[in-house]
């Protein structure tokens, strides 16, 4: 399995730290001992929702790039204007609540297919990025994909989806559930085919 690199760069605003959490836990030991001598009383439950009030904080970086390479080459590049990076020990997690865009990259180095969504978020423990709401992609040899939701597997190299797909391709359009294929879309496959457009034969007859 490729060691993927992940490297941040062009974060103007907040750069992502991540937090001391040593230091977090001995404040909450702190706070609770100083309630307890002046004769407060106050039990784990307590300590445990201040740590994670330190833990649920998120750290917003303006303009960023995450590179993932394979071998010193970059294979994926994801781009967006915001991401909130939430210090959760749980569940750490960047989201992109303004739109992301990730362009795949081929063994020459040259982008293969691109990818647009208004919203994304990446799950640091699963390597997964998850893309909704108006997702498109498209390659360079004219093949595009619509659905409401796309998910891209980091560690299998897969992209899938669950949801209804439209499948634009030279010459027809298919549509239907369920979709997977490989990182660089090299191999695709619609699930579940519901149906399938020649538009080669529509222009023919609209002419």
């Amino acid at each position: 399995m490729a060691n993927y690199k992940k490297l941040f760069a062009a974060c103007s605003i907040h750069p992502v730290r991540r937090p001391c959490f040593a230091g977090i836990i001995c404040l909450a030991f702190i706070l609770a001992g100083g309630a307890l001598l002046s004769g407060c009383k106050n039990d784990m439950e307590d300590i445990s929702e201040l740590v994670s009030k330190f833990d649920t904080q998120a750290e917003t970086a303006k303009n960023v790039e995450i590179l993932y390479s394979d071998s010193a080459q970059v294979r994926v590049r994801v781009t967006g204007p915001t991401m909130l990076y939430y210090l959760d020990r749980q569940e750490p997690r960047q989201e992109f609540p303004d739109g992301v865009h990730v362009e795949f990259f081929g063994p020459a180095g040259s982008i293969t297919s691109e990818l647009t969504a208004r919203y994304g978020i990446r799950m640091e423990r699963q390597n997964q990025v998850v893309v909704r709401d108006s997702v498109v992609w498209h390659s360079v040899e004219g093949e595009k994909l619509e659905s409401e939701e796309l998910i891209w597997d980091e560690r299998s190299r897969k992209v899938y989806t669950q949801k209804f797909v439209v499948v634009t391709r030279p010459g027809e359009i298919i549509y239907g559930h369920g979709f997977e294929a490989d990182q660089d879309f090299s191999y695709s496959r619609i699930n579940a085919i519901e149906g399938r457009l020649k538009t080669d034969r529509l222009d023919k007859e609209l002419e």
